[in-house]
């Protein structure tokens, strides 16, 4: 949905009304939750929290997506229009960010790929259960928009920390696996369909969210 009309806009703003809601809003300004977490950061009845979604679903705010990992979850992200109405949430400038995902063979690498074209800042990327090799179509997508994956290789997620970076999981299984606390992306599996579009979806994701991190 976009949010670029006057009555899209006058919906979104009487969405946010709502103090609660901001608060939500503002909680997923940098990391994608689960409406538990949402309830339990905010001090708020499940069944609030659910209604609080609805709210801001239909403004076309948010969307909300099923773990691919512990299907019992449901993850909630932040809208692109959101974002472009909001401007992105601010986070303290890292020494380092390392991009986690379950295998790093796909949305990690291009993430660690697309942020040295954006940032300064040290990059890094690593797997819970490392690949034997980066995905095919990752090294395809990412050529065809600029990036090098081919000489990549997955690397355990425990190898590369430091414990002194942004971590940032852009898989729910990673998110699920991992005992730190790190923002979560959760950005679907492109690997699960194998096609051409879901690899470019994926990019188009993780590109997007880096962008406005980057701008943070």
């Amino acid at each position: 949905m976009s949010i670029g009309g006057l009555a899209a806009r006058a919906a979104a703003y009487a969405a946010l009304g709502d103090p609660s809601r901001l608060a939500i809003i503002d909680r997923l300004a940098n990391a994608d939750l689960a409406s538990g977490e949402l309830a339990d950061a905010l001090g708020l009845p499940t069944n609030l929290i659910a209604h609080h979604l609805r709210v801001l679903e239909d403004a076309g705010l948010v969307l909300r997506r099923r773990s691919e990992g512990d299907g019992r979850r449901t993850y909630v992200t932040r809208t692109r229009a959101c974002n472009e109405l909001l401007g992105a949430g601010r986070l303290p400038k890292p020494h380092r960010v390392a991009f986690l995902c379950s295998q790093n063979s796909a949305r990690s690498q291009l993430a660690e790929s697309y942020w040295r074209t954006v940032s300064d800042i040290p990059v890094v990327s690593g797997g819970t259960h490392p690949a034997n090799r980066i995905h095919p179509r990752a090294v395809t997508v990412g050529r065809r928009h600029g990036l090098d994956l081919t000489t990549a290789r997955p690397r355990l997620a425990a190898d590369v920390l430091r414990g002194d970076e942004l971590v940032i999981a852009v898989c729910d299984r990673a998110y699920e696996d991992l005992d730190i606390q790190p923002l979560h992306w959760s950005i679907p599996d492109p690997a699960l369909t194998e096609s051409a579009e879901a690899f470019e979806g994926a990019y188009d994701d993780i590109t997007g969210r880096i962008n406005q991190l980057a701008a943070s």
